[in-house]
């Protein structure tokens, strides 16, 4: 058992509480794509009595708070965008609090801002979304920012059964987020592919894994480790002016793209046929816009029957269909291959898109 028995009880009543917030939140997701103003949190990692890394004498709460900052900032100029910040000065904030936060101002999307650290050189930048599988590595990295949990005065009433340290406490809670994972998936590519195309940083790729601070929110949320202070080069960068600029413009400019795709990407999926009745199909969604293009391989890098959807004015393509999830793994594999570095799966169920989660329970 991951919890005591006398512990069952506090976590469920915050499990079911986030399910029926999750639920709302759903419930009302339609309206979104129509709402005058997008919110978005920003959250500056660690701060006040909690400093996070010190590689090479650099602070990551005052990096992550800069960059924080100037992200909201940006963002802040355009008129349909509603920036709120978790902290705005150098505060200890609890992990809860921070989705709380986010919650209650019932926001689109919620990005946490980091920097990493490592015993050897490493560098480059990465970007997490909430997943229930990760490596050992990964694992590491999770440990190191949920160890902000201790910093907490009353995490042991809080954080019941909840070791930071453990990998079961890790997945411990339900991924009650899975609904949002492709729009999570989505937005961390975005801001990578900036990152690694725009500044030539090293890419670290997007992965998944269990971060407190992703756990407690129900919206679309990705946590950002800018690179690694603890390597030379990389920390004067992130701790100068120009290097937290063009960090927060990559950043931002990712949000705006993922914004601009909710505007035409919103999909009636009651348009995308399945093959069997009651059967459950994956496909991987490797782009979208306005432009009605030929579903010729030529005209996607050689992938062969891609499917094209029309939603709207606007289209959908498709590839890979299939009944195993397994397979589609694998051609989602291959369509990263070619350059789709934004591909995700998506399932469908008698022409119903459902979570991914509840497809592979299926399988």
């Amino acid at each position: 058992m991951l919890f005591q028995e006398n512990n069952k009880i506090n976590l469920q009543v915050r499990i079911i509480f986030l399910f029926f917030s999750l639920c709302f939140f759903l419930m009302n997701s339609s309206s979104i794509f129509s709402q005058k103003k997008y919110t978005i949190v920003i959250d500056a990692g660690h701060g006040g009595r909690d400093p996070g890394n010190l590689g090479n004498g650099y602070k990551e709460k005052n990096i992550a708070l800069k960059v924080a900052l100037a992200v909201g900032k940006k963002l802040s100029a355009e008129k349909d965008i509603n920036v709120i910040f978790t902290r705005e000065k150098d505060v200890f904030i609890d992990l809860w609090k921070r989705g709380d936060i986010a919650n209650n101002s019932k926001a689109d999307l919620f990005i946490s801002i980091h920097c990493d650290s490592h015993t050897s050189n490493a560098y480059g930048a990465g970007t997490f979304v909430l997943g229930l599988r990760g490596n050992k590595k990964n694992l590491e990295i999770a440990k190191r920012e949920n160890a902000a949990i201790l910093k907490e005065n009353n995490y042991k009433d809080r954080y019941k059964g909840f070791d930071p340290n453990s990998a079961e406490s890790l997945i411990g809670l339900s991924l009650l987020q899975e609904e949002n994972l492709d729009k999570s998936l989505t937005i961390a590519s975005l801001i990578q592919n900036n990152f690694t195309r725009k500044l030539k940083r090293l890419n670290r790729k997007v992965k998944q894994d269990n971060f407190q601070v992703l756990r407690e929110t129900i919206m679309p949320s990705v946590l950002v480790e800018l690179g690694f202070l603890t390597n030379k080069k990389e920390g004067r960068y992130l701790n100068s002016k120009k290097g937290q600029q063009e960090m927060a413009t990559a950043i931002s400019e990712a949000v705006l793209q993922y914004i601009a795709n909710l505007k035409v990407n919103t999909i009636a999926v009651s348009d995308v046929k399945t093959n069997k009745v009651n059967s459950t199909e994956f496909k991987i969604q490797i782009a979208s816009g306005k432009n009605k293009i030929s579903t010729k391989s030529y005209n996607f890098k050689g992938l062969k029957r891609v499917q094209r959807v029309s939603v709207g004015k606007f289209y959908k393509y498709y590839y890979g269909n299939s009944l195993d999830y397994n397979q589609v793994k694998k051609s989602l594999k291959r369509a990263i291959s070619k350059g789709y570095t934004s591909a995700f799966i998506v399932a469908f169920r008698n022409g119903e898109k459902i979570s991914l989660q509840e497809a592979i329970k299926k399988q």
